[in-house]
């Protein structure tokens, strides 16, 4: 399968009183979003998780309706929801690599002594850094 860079959705958005419901006809999936922000990047999270898990399990990929055929209701908009994979793909992949780092000595031998488990140190301080959980 030639996997590409980015994939590039319609999808109809549908304002309600309380919400706004997004739907992409093409890939028959649908979320929603408190207001506009909220909804384009909860679009943009759900066109990247279906089009990994589409790529994953080998399927076909469907082509993007053209803006033009796609019908619309009363209160609905149109727009294009693009999602860039590689860092999906990558975000994706659990597996551990290896790091270099350099202590001084006297750094090093403290944290031995404290049984520091150097690996999850690094990998928890490196969440707080990027506000992850």
């Amino acid at each position: 399968m030639n996997l590409k860079e980015r994939y590039i959705y319609p999808a109809i958005f549908n304002y309600d009183d309380n919400e706004i419901s997004i739907v992409f006809p093409d890939l028959g999936v649908a979320t929603s979003g408190t207001d506009e922000n909220d909804a384009f990047l909860s679009a943009r999270e759900l066109l990247g998780i279906t089009m990994l898990g589409i790529e994953e399990d080998n399927e076909v990929i469907p082509k993007p309706t053209k803006l033009q055929d796609i019908k619309l209701n009363k209160g609905e908009k149109i727009t294009l929801i693009d999602v860039y994979m590689p860092s999906l793909r990558k975000a994706n992949i659990n597996k551990s690599v290896n790091r270099t780092v350099t202590l001084p000595a006297w750094l090093n031998a403290k944290a031995l002594e404290y049984n520091i488990n150097f690996s999850q140190l690094l990998q928890d301080a490196i969440k707080k850094e990027l506000h992850l959980n």
